[in-house]
């Protein structure tokens, strides 16, 4: 089913295959990035590799995951989960390991978004305050 390693260069990981994580490769689909899906949940996994894609089954705060995914050649990492704790964890593990790489992160909480930038994220959005702007913004019309 998955992949246990993958050997890529200047790819992009992406960790989580949620609605965001989805979003995420549907974009790099369309600009013809490479990438590499890290997942945890074996569904998920099973129709990520269904559908043509690289994927590892596994843990992205783990070092053995992420250096699986070819972290060390990795030009960009997306950490997509839909939980602030093991997003911080998987930024601060992927900085360690590769000092070079763009990280790009979501958070759900003010405080967590300060952690985030403090671990080394380069670009962290925070979906539910942007999709409240975008309402609001069309309420106001």
């Amino acid at each position: 089913m998955a992949d246990k390693r993958v050997e890529m260069r200047d790819h992009v990981i992406v960790c989580g295959f949620g609605i965001v994580g989805q979003k995420v490769v549907d974009t790099l689909l369309e600009h013809n990035i490479p990438f590499v899906i890290i997942e945890v949940n074996p569904e998920v996994v099973k129709r990520a590799d269904e559908l043509g894609y690289k994927v590892i089954i596994g843990d992205a705060t783990s070092s053995r995951v992420l250096k699986s995914a070819s972290i060390l050649t990795a030009k960009a990492i997306a950490i997509v989960m839909d939980n602030d704790a093991k997003n911080l964890f998987a930024v601060l593990t992927a900085r360690d390991l590769n000092k070079r790489i763009f990280i790009a992160t979501r958070s759900n909480d003010d405080f967590v978004r300060e952690k985030l930038v403090d671990a080394g994220a380069d670009y962290i959005v925070m979906p539910q305050k942007t999709a409240s702007r975008e309402i609001v913004r069309e309420l106001m019309k």
